[in-house]
């Protein structure tokens, strides 16, 4: 049975409003009343332009015996799907903001919906058993996601362009909102491998290749 004191305290917040004062590679600051909440988001980088700027933060907490952590969302829609994924076996709250972070909400129910395990398991940490979890727990539970776009989703193909080199596009928008040219990171964009990196790798790398 389900333990409803547990399930009312994950459940506090709908949305933080106030300044965004810190942006980093797995999470941003957002100040409010003079208080600074750490909130872990998909993408942190998306909110670089709004550094110092009233922003509207869809937040779910997430409660267990050792840690206490704001998961944080542009839309009222990424949150529902991350609250979604977090209730398949198997999907914890790092791999729903992985999943969030490489596909929009509609293309996940998408593929859950078209039962497509191949495009699934292109996002991280996903693996067949995984994919079939997700079908298994959530087809035919997502109707209510974003009012009249489900009935035409079967006729939009799936855009495998979105599992491109993830991290090195983040530091390109972190690099953006430090101020540097479209034209100067053009130039070193060329020179940085396409590998495994993380984000805080491309952006150091870039850096470097910036201040030659």
């Amino acid at each position: 049975m389900m333990d409803s004191t547990k399930e009312e305290r994950e459940f506090v917040y709908e949305y933080i409003k106030g300044k965004i004062t810190q942006v980093e590679p797995e999470y941003v600051v957002i100040e409010n009343n003079g208080i600074g909440y750490q909130i872990l988001t998909p993408n942190p980088f998306v909110f670089s332009s709004k550094i110092e700027q009233d922003t509207i933060m869809y937040v779910y907490q997430h409660v267990r015996e050792d840690l206490i952590a704001l998961h944080g969302f542009q839309t009222s829609e990424e949150k529902w799907m991350f609250k979604k994924l977090i209730s398949v076996s198997g999907i914890g709250p790092k791999g729903a903001l992985a999943i969030l972070a490489f596909g929009e909400p509609t293309q996940v129910v998408q593929a859950i919906e078209n039962e497509d395990e191949k495009f699934l398991t292109k996002f991280p940490g996903v693996g067949k058993k995984t994919a079939r979890q997700m079908i298994l727990d959530l087809k035919g539970k997502l109707q209510d996601m974003i009012p009249g776009e489900l009935a035409s989703l079967d006729q939009q193909p799936l855009n495998d362009h979105i599992f491109e080199n993830h991290e090195l596009e983040e530091a390109m928008l972190a690099l953006t909102a430090l101020g540097y040219s479209e034209r100067e990171l053009k130039k070193v964009r060329n020179q940085l491998p396409n590998e495994t990196w993380t984000t805080d790798q491309y952006i150091k790398k870039a850096l470097q290749l910036l201040m030659k």
